[in-house]
């Protein structure tokens, strides 16, 4: 327990100086109008510095995927805030995540968050959600990127995956972009939600094939998460089954 404090604090001291730092670099470099690859290289050197200083492995699986040649959509189940860092330092770029305004709002990071071009929704006012789900399409059409969204909202505070919302499959369907089903295991023994103590620990990072948006259209948007949330519990189930066979703790 004692070590697990003195982690979390080396953590969380580790957490707020590199995002200071890189948040600035950012927001400086966006001033000035600076163009190139800065803000894609903050956002992988802020996820692999906080896997490192918290001694987090991640083991990627169906990397073949998630090929860059094209643009895609990744859809996650959300456990733990170390679900980002472990996607955002493994996912093949350029991509941008899709989260809620709260985000945008913080004071230095916010401003690097819009900066390097990430997406924030506010879910309490529609039209400007659906304004940014649209700014999301075109950005997906234009640099032939990806975006990186979590379906269920929030993180979940007991692993089983919550009900869907339905902005990543309006996005899916707007911009003829096709889903890429994902699995993250093992966050939450990390860090979960309620829970400040930084354990150290694996992440599993599964991706499935990517399912074809073109088989579907806005009349049959429900099958469509009903699809893509059967396939991310496929994933999962695998990566617990593998836990149970090697001896680790199940996700």
């Amino acid at each position: 327990m004692l070590l697990d404090a003195i982690r979390s604090v080396w953590v969380y001291v580790n957490l707020l100086a590199v995002t200071i730092a890189l948040s600035s670099a950012v927001v400086v470099c966006a001033l000035l109008r600076v163009r190139g690859p800065i803000y894609d290289w903050a956002g992988l050197a802020w996820a692999r510095w906080m896997l490192r200083v918290s001694g987090t492995r991640v083991r990627v699986i169906g990397l073949e995927h998630a090929k860059a040649d094209r643009p895609r959509i990744f859809a996650s189940n959300h456990q733990s805030w170390f679900d980002v860092f472990a996607l955002a330092a493994h996912l093949p770029g350029p991509y941008r995540f899709v989260a809620k305004a709260e985000l945008g709002r913080i004071p230095i990071f916010g401003h690097a968050w819009r900066a390097a071009g990430h997406i924030s929704v506010d879910r309490g006012d529609r039209q400007s959600a659906v304004q940014s789900l649209d700014e999301a399409a075109a950005r997906l059409r234009r640099e032939n990127s990806a975006v990186v969204i979590f379906p269920e909202g929030t993180r979940s505070p007991t692993g089983q995956l919550l009900p869907f919302k339905k902005g990543a499959f309006i996005l899916a369907l707007h911009s003829g972009v096709d889903i890429i089903p994902v699995a993250v295991s093992g966050g939450r023994d990390i860090l979960g939600k309620h829970n400040w103590l930084v354990r150290r620990g694996e992440i599993v990072v599964r991706i499935g094939p990517p399912i074809l948006t073109a088989e579907y259209s806005s009349a049959t948007r429900d099958a469509l998460i009903a699809r893509v949330r059967s396939e991310i519990q496929r994933l999962l189930d695998l990566s617990a089954r593998a836990a149970r066979q090697d001896g680790r703790p199940q996700p």
